[in-house]
């Protein structure tokens, strides 16, 4: 372990993943579940694309086209703005009818995020940290507690917004945000 190549890493994953759509994912996945169920569940999908970028990262890059990438993730940011778009409130609590318990909280958020991560900056940063250092244990782990860290700051956002703003219009932001990040990906697959 060095404490430096860790140095080195934090930071650059961190800033990378602030202005990130998973971060908004999580943040939006806050207002509907339990804010530490979600955090678990992002924290466990950036475990896995640690891994995976670390350890065959940048083989999968050049097996996969990033457009094909592009595409399914901006499939499902549509179908997740149409399920938020039309999905209902209970009235007396303020979560769905179907509940938002902590499991579903934990599975939503990890498959979102998973999803969402393929091909993200964050990904390939972590997998070019983990070539150019050749330390994949300290690049792995310092790159884990920034996506946590960042993941964290993004659910007590989202938890806290409910203060402040209804259900319903959570629910119909939701729904923009997430058109306008299939949107944004479906350009960057056309482009690419």
């Amino acid at each position: 372990m060095s404490l430096s190549v860790a140095a080195a890493v934090f930071p650059l994953v961190f800033l990378g993943e602030l202005p990130d759509k998973t971060m908004f994912a999580s943040m939006l996945l806050a207002t509907r579940g339990r804010p530490i169920a979600v955090w678990a569940g992002s924290v466990a999908a950036f475990a896995v694309h640690v891994v995976i970028a670390v350890g065959i990262g940048v083989a999968l890059f050049h097996l996969i086209s990033h457009r094909a990438l592009d595409l399914v993730v901006g499939v499902i940011f549509l179908a997740s703005a149409l399920y938020s778009f039309l999905s209902r409130a209970h009235p007396a609590h303020g979560i769905d009818a179907g509940g938002w318990t902590g499991r579903n909280a934990v599975l939503t958020s990890a498959v979102v995020v998973f999803l969402a991560e393929w091909g993200d900056l964050t990904q390939i940063i972590t997998a070019n940290l983990a070539a150019r250092y050749h330390q994949p244990l300290t690049v792995g782990l310092a790159a884990f507690v920034a996506l946590a860290a960042v993941s964290a700051l993004a659910v007590i956002a989202g938890s806290g917004l409910l203060r402040f703003v209804s259900v319903r219009t959570t629910r119909l932001v939701t729904a923009v945000v997430l058109t306008g990040l299939a949107g944004y990906t479906f350009a960057q697959a056309a482009g690419g």
